[in-house]
């Protein structure tokens, strides 16, 4: 698997050199995909290896840039942005960081490009606590999840958060706190996950944009760069591909956790626009 690891940036530089005829690839803007973990990383990065295909980029980074670890530790912000400034130019970065001072420092540049993708909190809690209790036995919550009788004490647990014996996982709203900074700056462009699904061309059109608003000609015909797009998209080919509908909290939330996660989140719907009101 190292080998591969070793192998894999000078097989894909190998296949780019060909497909785009030149040996350079300094022109095309730095891209960075940002997600919420459980938020569409999967989607953003299918997209992202289409614009290998549109754009002259040599590939996209195989392994993502994360600010907590796979089994919940936490790197320091000069370790995260030690990784972002490794990222070769001409090769597409993503992964899922904070929007630490240090961070949008970095990345929040005119002539960069940065996507940074979100979900309905709801829908986000559903998938986090499936994933971790049957999708990924390493979580850092597998263990505490299989430990509770049903899905909806896991859920619970998972809109609360908990700091007991060792675990710790913050509330549904500390949680969304990072949107929020992520969602206030002007150099980054901020996509719902359920356009993604429901808004998908004009959505794909926008992010073409944002490549072009960096004073960046597309190499290739509009058109022809959307069917592209349109075609990496296949959400059945993430292997942590669960169902893929948007507002699937619906078939989980009683009104004991509608009642719940109001109290937790308060105006947290309201402010990211997926209600009008609490009365939901």
């Amino acid at each position: 698997m190292n080998l591969r690891k070793f192998l894999r940036p000078a097989g894909k530089t190998a296949q780019a050199i060909v497909r785009w005829r030149r040996l350079s690839f300094d022109d095309a803007p730095p891209i960075f995909g940002n997600s919420k973990p459980k938020s569409g990383s999967h989607l953003l990065l299918q997209i992202l290896n289409g614009f290998t295909r549109i754009l002259p980029y040599k590939y996209v980074q195989a392994e993502p840039v994360r600010t907590i670890e796979k089994r919940g530790t936490r790197k320091s912000n000069e370790r995260v942005l030690r990784e972002l400034r490794r990222i070769p130019r001409g090769v597409i970065g993503w992964g899922y960081v904070e929007a630490s001072p240090e961070n949008i420092a970095f990345l929040c540049q005119p002539h960069r490009v940065n996507y940074f993708v979100y979900r309905d909190p709801r829908d986000l809690l559903v998938s986090q606590v499936f994933f971790a209790t049957d999708m990924h036995e390493e979580h850092g919550m597998h263990q505490f999840y299989k430990s509770l009788p049903d899905f909806g004490e896991r859920l619970k647990f998972a809109m609360t958060g908990i700091d007991h014996d060792g675990l710790y996982m913050v509330s549904v709203r500390q949680r969304y706190a990072a949107v929020f900074e992520w969602l206030e700056q002007p150099h980054v462009m901020c996509i719902r996950f359920e356009d993604l699904i429901h808004d998908q061309k004009s959505t794909l059109e926008a992010m073409l944009d944002e490549v072009e608003s960096t004073g960046y000609q597309l190499p290739t015909p509009r058109k022809k760069a959307l069917s592209v797009l349109g075609k990496a998209i296949q959400p059945k080919k993430s292997h942590t591909f669960r169902s893929g509908k948007t507002g699937g909290w619906r078939e989980h939330f009683t009104e004991e956790h509608k009642n719940l996660f109001k109290d937790i989140a308060g105006d947290l719907l309201v402010r990211l626009g997926y209600e009008k009101d609490n009365d939901w």
